[in-house]
């Protein structure tokens, strides 16, 4: 089943800063958000075990638990087993070292293996409080966490989590797997086996107004050759194209800045928000099934939607192009 005919709207909810990312938020601020984002309408939630060592799918669980269970479509992740002991040592985290540090202190092995991923999803069935999961990520098995050392993991993943997620979509326990990951490479090495064969994949920070031209060389073509989906994560590229400061989950560059700067001056000119750009150019590309951007302020959601909804004039992308703002590659929206 394609991940089109699975979820159930274009704009879905990432819980990455529910875990703590950047700053700690209070239980309420954290619940008060999910259930803004249900009362917006909002019907896909995407987490993971490792968004504050189980913190992010607790907070979510609080609210979801209480909900209709088929009235939303729930995903998560496997690759980090979260144990009851506390971390004393410092977590190598790769590039992302200290993203969350305010979560959760539990200590997170990182491991893909059949035996590591049934007991990741009984545990996260457990924090989420719920009895199923509708689709399941293979989380970071990339470059960023792993450096030189991550097609060992990837083969780790692919003889284990693989094979029992394959099982689980094939038995009907879920209802589709795929990748979760921050990097294109792991996508194109998955779509280019003959077996397993994923149902989509959830492509961080790769497909954004800032960051898109590698995905669109090799990764997205593959994927629109067999049919297989995209949900768009960190479609504002860490919170850059939202307001923010961070870019890659650091601060952002001055190129990045002044690229910011150039785009938001032509979004004012034809009078939108940057949001809508952000949202709409990760949407318009054919494999795009969904796009999920994080949030830790209940108004952020009434935002989002709004932002999907504003009407972009054809003009404002082809001024964004001229400018050479974008690959000459990315397919617009309206056709531009």
């Amino acid at each position: 089943m394609s991940l089109k005919e699975i979820l159930p709207g274009r704009l879905g909810f990432g819980t990455a800063p529910l875990g703590n990312m950047f700053r700690a938020i209070p239980d309420e601020e954290a619940r008060a958000t999910v259930e803004a984002a249900w009362e917006q309408g909002i019907r896909f939630f995407d987490t993971a075990p490792f968004y504050g060592a189980g913190l992010a799918e607790t907070r979510l669980g609080e609210v979801l638990s209480v909900k209709p269970r088929d009235a939303y479509v729930l995903s998560t992740k496997v690759g980090r087993v979260i144990l009851d002991e506390e971390e004393t040592a410092a977590r190598d985290l790769g590039e992302k070292g200290g993203l969350f540090e305010h979560g959760n202190p539990n200590k997170i092995v990182h491991e893909w293996t059949a035996e590591a991923t049934e007991r990741s999803i009984e545990d996260s069935l457990r924090r989420l409080g719920t009895d199923r999961l509708d689709i399941v990520w293979v989380h970071d098995i990339a470059q960023d966490f792993h450096g030189d050392q991550w097609l060992a993991k990837f083969e780790e993943a692919r003889t284990g989590a693989f094979r029992v997620l394959s099982r689980l979509r094939d038995e009907g326990v879920i209802k589709a797997w795929g990748l979760g990951v921050n990097k294109t490479e792991p996508i194109e090495l998955t779509l280019a086996l003959d077996e397993p064969r994923p149902d989509g994949f959830l492509l961080a920070g790769r497909y954004t107004l800032l960051d898109h031209g590698h995905a669109l060389q090799r990764l997205l073509p593959m994927a629109q050759e067999q049919g297989v989906d995209m949900v768009v994560g960190g479609p504002y590229s860490s919170g850059i194209l939202a307001g923010g400061t961070h870019f890659e989950y650091q601060q952002a560059p001055a190129e990045i800045v002044e690229r910011v700067g150039k785009i938001k001056a032509l979004a004012e000119k034809h009078g939108i928000g940057i949001k809508s750009a952000a949202l709409q150019f990760s949407l318009a590309h054919p494999v795009a099934a969904a796009v999920i951007p994080g949030a830790t302020r209940p108004t952020r959601i009434a935002e989002d939607t709004a932002a999907l909804a504003e009407t972009v004039p054809a003009a404002f992308w082809t001024d964004l192009r001229e400018a050479g703002l974008v690959s000459p590659a990315a397919p617009l929206p309206n056709n531009a």
